[in-house]
C-alpha cells in the first residue's frame, strides 16, 4: 500500500491499514486538517467546495470528505462528478473559501487523492501543504459542537458553466470551428472527461464526435495516464480515417493528449507548444513551463521575440512562475495547458477549444500542423523506488558526474547539453525516480536516459 503526501496533495492506494494506504482514518484526518488550515487562515471561513473525478472509490472518499468538513463547522458545496478544472472555477466562481478535489489524476484505479486547493482556485503551495500535514500528523485539530456543525449543498451546474467560459474566450473562434466540419474522436477513459469534452465539442460547434470510453462509471478502459502506450483504440480508429482529430484526457481533465488524423500521436508534449504558437499569434507575451517540459515552446515563444521561462514540476510552481513573469500562456509538458485569461490551472478544455480554433484557422491536417513545429524526442522512463534507494545520493551523483554541463537543481538535477537534456527527479504522484531526455532524435533522448540509468546502478 502506499500513501504519498506532497505539494500535489494526499495520495494514496485505497485500503489497507491506516497511515500505509488512504484509507477511512486518513481522510478524515487530512480533511480535518485542511479545514483546520484554512480556519487558521480566515476565522470567518465558512464553504469548502467538492468536487471528484469518476473513480470507483469516488463516492465513498466524497462522504468522508464532506462529512469531515462538516464536522469541523464548514459548509460544502458538493459539485458531485467534476473536473479539476471545474472545481477550481467553481471555488472563485462561487466565493469559496477552498476546494477540495477527489481525485488522483493519471494514477490506476485503485489510487484516489485529496487535491487541496485555496481561495483563488489555486493549489496550496509547498509550505501551505507542509502546514496542513503537520496538523494532521499532530491531530491539532478541533472538531465543532453540534450546534455548530456545517451543512452540504449540492451544485451539478458547474460542467455546463465551465464549457460556457471556455467558449466565450476572445481567442476561441467557434464560427471557424464549425465551418471546418470536424469529425472528433474522444477517449475520456470512462471518467468525467466524458461528461464535459463531448458537450464542449458539440458547443463549439462539431457535429460529428465519436465517443470512446465516455461512461463516466469509473471502470477504466485502460492506464489512465494519457501516453502513447495506453492510447492503442482511438489510435487503430483514427487510422481507418474516421475522424480528423482525436482528444484524449485523463480520469480528472487536466492533461490532455491529441492523436492525429493518421493515428500517430501528436505527442503530449506538443499539446502546449501548439496552443502557445497560437495564443501568441495573436497576444504576444511570455511562457513558462516546468524543467521537464520540451525546449520547443522556448523556440516557438522565441520566434515570437518573447521571453521563455522555466520552473520546478508541479503545477503550483509553474503558476507561481507566470505570476512572476506576467506570462500570457504556460503549463507542463505533460499536456497541462494554463491559460490565466481564465484560470490559473491546468485545463484541458481549454487546450481542446484553443487547439480547434488553431486547427480551423491553418485550414491543415493535424499531421501538417505538427510538422511545423521544433523536431524533438523526449523520452520518458522512471525508477521504481524501495526502501534502500538514497534519492539525495543518486541525485549527487548524477552532479558530480555532469559537473561540466550546465546543472540546474532547484527540482531535481537537470543536465543541459548544447543539442539535449536529461532530468532526474523525484516524482510528486508516485513512488518512483523520474527519467526525462530529450534530444533531436529518440534514439539519442533514449541513450542518455540509459547513461543515466547506468550511474544508478553504480550505487
Amino acid at each position: 500500500m502506499s500513501l504519498i503526501k506532497s505539494i500535489s496533495g494526499i495520495r494514496g492506494t485505497i485500503g489497507g491499514t491506516s497511515g500505509e494506504g488512504l484509507g477511512g482514518v486518513d481522510i478524515v484526518k487530512y480533511t480535518a486538517a485542511y479545514a483546520e488550515f484554512i480556519k487558521r487562515e480566515n476565522a470567518s471561513a465558512k464553504r469548502i467546495v467538492v468536487g471528484r473525478d469518476a473513480r470507483l472509490s469516488g463516492e465513498m472518499v466524497s462522504h468522508l470528505v464532506c462529512g469531515a468538513l462538516m464536522s469541523m463547522g464548514l459548509d460544502v458545496i458538493n459539485i458531485g462528478k467534476a473536473t479539476t478544472p471545474t472545481t477550481e472555477l467553481a471555488v472563485t466562481g462561487l466565493n469559496a473559501d477552498g476546494g477540495i478535489i477527489i481525485t488522483a489524476s493519471h494514477n490506476p484505479v485503485q489510487w484516489n487523492a485529496l487535491k487541496l486547493l485555496n481561495k483563488k482556485g489555486e493549489f496550496l503551495n509547498d509550505s501551505e501543504g507542509k502546514s496542513v500535514i503537520a496538523i494532521a500528523e499532530k491531530e491539532n485539530f478541533t472538531f465543532a459542537e453540534v450546534f455548530d456543525l456545517g451543512k452540504e449543498y449540492k451544485d451539478d451546474t458547474w460542467a455546463m458553466r465551465h464549457i460556457e467560459l471556455v467558449k466565450n474566450l476572445p481567442l476561441v473562434d467557434s464560427e471557424a470551428i464549425a465551418s471546418a466540419d470536424f469529425t472528433v474522436a474522444v477517449d475520456a477513459v470512462n471518467s468525467v472527461g466524458g461528461i464535459v469534452i463531448p458537450e464542449l465539442l458539440r458547443a463549439l460547434g462539431v457535429k460529428r464526435v465519436i465517443e470512446l470510453n465516455c461512461e463516466p462509471n469509473g471502470k477504466f478502459a485502460h492506464t489512465p495516464e494519457p501516453i502513447p502506450e495506453n492510447l492503442t483504440q482511438i489510435s487503430d480508429l483514427m487510422k481507418d480515417g474516421k475522424a480528423d482529430v482525436g482528444f484524449v484526457v485523463d480520469p480528472d481533465v487536466d492533461r490532455l493528449a491529441i492523436v492525429m488524423e493518421n493515428g500517430e500521436m501528436f505527442v503530449e508534449e506538443y499539446t502546449l507548444v501548439a496552443v502557445a504558437d497560437y495564443v501568441l499569434g495573436k497576444t504576444p507575451g511570455s511562457t513558462v513551463s516546468n524543467l521537464s517540459s520540451s525546449r520547443a515552446l522556448r523556440d516557438v515563444t522565441e520566434k515570437y521575440g518573447c521571453e521563455y521561462s522555466a520552473a520546478a514540476v508541479g503545477e503550483v510552481n509553474v503558476v507561481t512562475r507566470m505570476k512572476e513573469t506576467g506570462a500570457i500562456i504556460g503549463g507542463e509538458g505533460n499536456g497541462g495547458v494554463i491559460y490565466p485569461e481564465l484560470h490559473y490551472g491546468r485545463d484541458a478544455l481549454v487546450g481542446v477549444a484553443l487547439f480547434l480554433s488553431l486547427l480551423a484557422q491553418k485550414g491543415k491536417k493535424v499531421s501538417e500542423l505538427k510538422k511545423e513545429y521544433p523536431p524533438y524526442a523526449i523520452a520518458k522512463n522512471k525508477i521504481q523506488l524501495t526502501p534502500d534507494i538514497d534519492v539525495d545520493a543518486i541525485l549527487e551523483a548524477v552532479k558530480v558526474k555532469f559537473a561540466n554541463e550546465k546543472i540546474t537543481d532547484i527540482d531535481g538535477v537537470k543536465i543541459d547539453f548544447p543539442d539535449s537534456w536529461v532530468h532526474l527527479r523525484k516524482s510528486n504522484t508516485e513512488p518512483i525516480i523520474r527519467i526525462y531526455s530529450e534530444a533531436s532524435t529518440m534514439e539519442e533522448a533514449d541513450r542518455l536516459a540509459e547513461e543515466i540509468k547506468e550511474v544508478i546502478r553504480t550505487l
